[in-house]
C-alpha cells in the first residue's frame, strides 16, 4: 500500500486509517508530526461583559465544514435577538473561515481566528455573540473584547490530542506496578485499563513514535523481568 503524502487531504487520511486500520497505522506511524492534531475536548461557552456588551464565547470540535456550519446556524438561532453573532473556524484540512457579522472589517472574526491559530488548535468552531450595551468600544476595543471572550471559551474547553497511538499489553508484578505508571506518566502516555489478579495487567496507549523506546525503558528498569508488547495500533484523540 503506497500513499502520496502531498497527494492526499487529511480528511481522506483519517478515513483510510479507518478502513485500512493496524497496517496503515503501522505505515503511517513514521508521519506522525503530520497526522498529529490538537483538538479542544468539549463543547464550552464563556461570558465576558465590556462595558455594559455582554460577549458569550462558544465553542465546538468539528471535523467536517458541514458540522461547523450547523454549530454557526444553531448558535444564530439560540441567540437570534443577539446584535452580532461572528464566527471562525479551523479544520485539519486546511480549511478556514471566519466573518465580523456586521461588526467593524478586522476587528471581530480575524481576531477570533487568531486566537485559534495561535494556540495551534484545528477542528474547532467559534462563535463570539455580542450583545451590544450602548457605549461604543472603537476598533481596538473590539479587538481586544472578541480576543478575550475567544480565548478564555478555548482554554476552558480544554485540549487533546489526536494522533497515533500504540496499544501496549504489560503484564507485570505488583512490586514494579507504581515504577511502570510513574514511567508511562513521564512518556505522555495512559493507562487505559487495569486487572488485577496473580499479577498486575496494563493497557497502555503510548504515542508511537516512542513506543520501542518506552518498551525497552521498562525492560531495563525491571532487568528483564517485565517484556511488553505492541498489540495494536489507534488513530484517535484522548
Amino acid at each position: 500500500i503506497v500513499f502520496c503524502m502531498h497527494g492526499i487531504q487529511s480528511v481522506q487520511m483519517c478515513e483510510a486509517l479507518h478502513v485500512l486500520g493496524v497496517e496503515a497505522c503501522s505505515l503511517l506511524g513514521g508521519y506522525d508530526a503530520w497526522l498529529r492534531t490538537q483538538m479542544i475536548r468539549e463543547d464550552h461557552s464563556a461570558e465576558i461583559e465590556v462595558k455594559r456588551s455582554r460577549f458569550i464565547a462558544t465553542v465546538c470540535p468539528c471535523t467536517t465544514e458541514q458540522e461547523a456550519t450547523d454549530f454557526i446556524a444553531a448558535m444564530r438561532k439560540k441567540y437570534w435577538d443577539a446584535r452580532h453573532n461572528v464566527y471562525a473556524f479551523s479544520l485539519k484540512n486546511g480549511t478556514k473561515r471566519f466573518s465580523d457579522d456586521g461588526e467593524p472589517h478586522s476587528t471581530a472574526g480575524l481576531p477570533v481566528m487568531e486566537v485559534i491559530d495561535h494556540l495551534g488548535i484545528t477542528d474547532i468552531a467559534v462563535v463570539v455573540t455580542r450583545y451590544f450595551g450602548g457605549i461604543l468600544l472603537g476598533t481596538g476595543g473590539l479587538v481586544r473584547a472578541y480576543t478575550k471572550g475567544a480565548k478564555i471559551a478555548v482554554n476552558a474547553a480544554g485540549k487533546s490530542i489526536k494522533r497515533v497511538w500504540s496499544v501496549l499489553y504489560i503484564p507485570c508484578p505488583y512490586n514494579f506496578y507504581e515504577r511502570i505508571k510513574l514511567e508511562t506518566e513521564a512518556f505522555g502516555g495512559i493507562i487505559r485499563d487495569t486487572q488485577f489478579g496473580a499479577e498486575v495487567e496494563l493497557e497502555i496507549l503510548v504515542a508511537q513514535p516512542q513506543a520501542q523506546a518506552f518498551l525497552d525503558k521498562i525492560l531495563d528498569m525491571t532487568a528483564g523481568t517485565v517484556e511488553g508488547m505492541e498489540t495494536g495500533k489507534e488513530y484517535r484523540a484522548v
